[in-house]
């Protein structure tokens, strides 16, 4: 049970914090897109995010009193990892991570998601995005079908 009252901080990951964001990316995918075959392994997962995304990308925690709990990666103008712990969906994290997002990335916004995620339409949608592009999956390692999104700002 995750405590009301817990205080989140958001800031940019360490190398120390690559295992707890690729644990979160995990069992986000893993709850989110139960139908979406992974195109690799969790221990591939882990290096990638050990050896690629956290030292040379822009990555950012949501740290729930020293714990991992949601992860945002940012390429230029580009929005490329936004996964929430499970038990962390609802309190407002994602809301948070996209204000940060949004604040560096002033001019605009772009980022894809997996059609079959409906809920993580409906949130990007919430925030302004819109749909530009569908594509059948051949673009992608899983091959599923998915939607670019964009937001500019008004």
């Amino acid at each position: 049970m995750v405590a009301e009252d817990t205080e989140v901080v958001l800031r940019r990951a360490t190398s120390g914090d690559a295992a707890a964001v690729a644990d979160v990316w995990l069992r986000s995918f893993t709850a989110a897109l139960p139908d979406v075959g992974r195109a690799h392994t969790d221990d591939e997962v882990r290096e990638w995010f050990r050896d690629v995304v956290v030292p040379e990308r822009e990555t950012w925690v949501a740290d729930a009193d020293g714990a991992v709990v949601g992860l945002m990666v940012l390429g230029p103008g580009e929005i490329e990892q936004l996964y929430l712990d499970p038990d962390w969906r609802g309190r407002g994290l994602g809301d948070r991570l996209i204000a940060v997002a949004k604040e560096l990335f002033p001019s605009g916004l772009a980022l894809w998601t997996f059609q079959v995620n409906h809920a993580a339409g409906r949130f990007y949608e919430r925030h302004g995005f819109v749909a530009v592009e569908c594509t059948d999956g051949q673009g992608n390692e899983e091959r599923e079908p998915d939607v670019r999104y964009v937001w500019q700002p008004s």
